[in-house]
């Protein structure tokens, strides 16, 4: 198992809840999320930017 941190941008949706899904399914494609926060929001962009650290299993 290897632990990552990654940045991603995510663009704004109209709710909070659908914000969460976007995060959480952009998260599962770099590996399991084990916490993750915004970081900071662009309003001009509608941009969130999201920090995240993962794990992902290794092929053996």
């Amino acid at each position: 198992m290897t632990t990552h941190f990654i940045t991603a941008e995510i663009d704004l949706q109209e709710t909070a809840t659908e914000l969460e899904q976007v995060i959480a399914a952009e998260l599962q494609k770099q590996g399991e999320p084990l916490r993750w926060a915004i970081t900071s929001v662009d309003t001009e962009q509608q941009k969130a930017t999201v920090e995240a650290v993962v794990t992902t299993t290794t092929a053996e």
